[in-house]
């Protein structure tokens, strides 16, 4: 299974832009799922998650307000609005959980897209 991110691009102060990730080789039925981002010289952080279904969201609080996580049998999203110059960063698509086989064993997975780039300008 590949993620993949798109939608990312130069957006000015108070814009929006819309990430997607799909997954090649997979609908998107993970068991949970999120968009992380990662700052020239800072570590990488959780910006939201979202639970299969949809039943359970979580935002950094830098971003609630703002960010809207969603999700559907074939892609993620994170709805960007109100941009700061502060949300400049590599956005990454994440898919995690585990399965069990027809015998009953357990498999995990962590899967992680290239990601995309996001600017925002002042």
């Amino acid at each position: 299974v590949q993620l993949v991110e798109s939608g990312g691009g130069l957006v000015q102060a108070g814009g929006s832009l819309r990430l997607s990730c799909a997954a090649s080789g997979s609908t998107f039925s993970f068991n949970a799922t999120g968009w992380y981002r990662q700052a020239p010289g800072k570590q990488r952080e959780l910006v939201a998650e979202i639970t299969s279904g949809g039943g359970s969201t979580n935002y950094a609080d830098s971003v609630k307000g703002r960010f809207t996580i969603s999700r559907d049998n074939a892609k993620m999203y994170l709805q960007m609005n109100s941009l700061k110059p502060e949300d400049t960063a590599v956005y990454y698509c994440n898919a995690w959980g585990s399965y069990s086989d027809s015998k009953g064993v357990k498999y995990e997975y962590d899967y992680w897209g290239p990601g995309t780039q996001v600017t925002v300008s002042s």
